[in-house]
């Protein structure tokens, strides 16, 4: 997973934070299912026990201590939440937490696309020999 660091936050300085990309190292070492076996942890580790899903709440308390994010504001969380809370419930359940990880990493929406270009081609050739 992206790591970022509050000395990268944007300032008048530095506009866009920096992260380190882990994510396809993590998948190429865990492999598909071992790495969706620990987005699901931590799915868990973030989420607000008694209602199943990551929370404002949740996450802007569990960001210090698991992620150690201590200095989120209310805004960066607000709009962490935002940015993967496809259903517009206010919160993130497991497949929307997952699909956010997966589209924080450059690395890895990139390899998706060229699979998914892949198989398009090889199911319209397909069809096309078959017509």
């Amino acid at each position: 997973m992206a790591s970022p660091k509050s000395s990268t936050r944007p300032n008048q300085e530095n506009q866009e934070p920096k992260f380190q990309d882990f994510f396809p190292t993590m998948a190429g070492k865990l492999g598909g299912e071992g790495l969706i076996e620990e987005l699901c942890k931590g799915f868990e580790l973030l989420m607000d026990k008694d209602k199943g899903v990551i929370t404002f709440e949740s996450l802007g308390r569990n960001a210090s201590t698991v992620l150690g994010l201590g200095d989120l504001t209310d805004d960066d969380v607000r709009c962490m939440i935002n940015e993967g809370d496809f259903d517009r419930d206010g919160a993130l359940n497991q497949m929307e937490f997952c699909v956010l990880m997966f589209r924080l990493s450059p690395e890895l929406m990139e390899a998706s696309r060229c699979v998914v270009t892949e198989v398009i081609e090889e199911e319209f050739s397909d069809y096309s020999n078959r017509h």
